[in-house]
């Protein structure tokens, strides 16, 4: 596959993160959002009352006693690092439990938008797998350095810069999956093909990672972010101009 040039724009990627979500009450695709939704529904809730009872203490925790002076300045530090990590893990995790219905959900987003189109769903089981285990290992790989950066007083002072471009990057490589693997595209493939277009993958991630941090919304943003990934790579692919 060969990406035109508008690929790379990153206000035309951040755009489709509301194409998606204008499609997501389409009636063709409703039946592959409900369980979704269901799984992001109670693995947020989930998220959310245990950052509500214990992250004040695990931050607590991490700031040495020598630098408590400074804990007006650090615990809104450590507060946004833990969230994204701790947002990040439940997002992963959701996508996980959601992955077989995104998969089908990206393939009749794409015969919705393109008919004549038939994306190619049937990957070896073992094949598919295997690649989905390398993304996962690639981007926990990613994770470790930023969090040892996290807990080194003075360092960690970046962490909330790095974790948002770290969860932007994973974030394009979780939802363009979907579609690039009905096009036969795998892991290793999908890795260079987004990399090839990184300002707007960056720009398409954050979006999704915006939408995903606001309560409430984040519920419908993951379906919404498979059915825009879909239309993105359509869109910006050579053969379809």
């Amino acid at each position: 596959m060969k990406l035109s040039n508008k690929a790379n724009n990153p206000l035309l990627a951040a755009s489709y993160l509301f194409k998606g979500i204008a499609l997501l009450g389409s009636a063709p695709l409703r039946h592959f959002i409900l369980i979704p939704i269901l799984i992001n529904i109670v693995l947020y809730s989930a998220a959310l009352i245990l950052g509500y009872y214990y992250i004040d203490s695990l931050i607590n925790a991490f700031i040495p006693s020598w630098l408590h002076w400074l804990h007006w300045l650090l615990w809104p530090l450590f507060f946004v690092s833990f969230f994204i990590v701790g947002f990040f893990s439940f997002t992963v995790l959701a996508n996980l439990l959601a992955a077989p219905f995104y998969g089908r959900l990206a393939a009749k987003t794409l015969t919705l938008i393109k008919p004549e189109t038939v994306a190619v769903t049937d990957q070896p089981i073992a094949k598919v797998l295997l690649a989905e285990a390398k993304r996962v290992a690639y981007i926990f790989r990613l994770a470790i350095p930023l969090l040892i950066i996290s807990i080194i007083p003075g360092i960690n002072l970046i962490a909330p810069l790095l974790w948002a471009l770290f969860s932007a990057w994973s974030m394009s490589l979780e939802y363009m999956a979907y579609p690039l693997e009905n096009a036969g595209i795998l892991f290793i493939d999908q890795k260079q093909l987004i990399k090839s277009m990184r300002w707007g993958a960056l720009s398409f991630g954050g979006m999704a990672v915006l939408g995903l941090s606001i309560p409430i919304i984040n519920i419908i943003i993951a379906p919404s972010a498979v059915i825009a990934a879909t239309i993105y790579i359509n869109d910006v692919s050579e053969e379809t101009e």
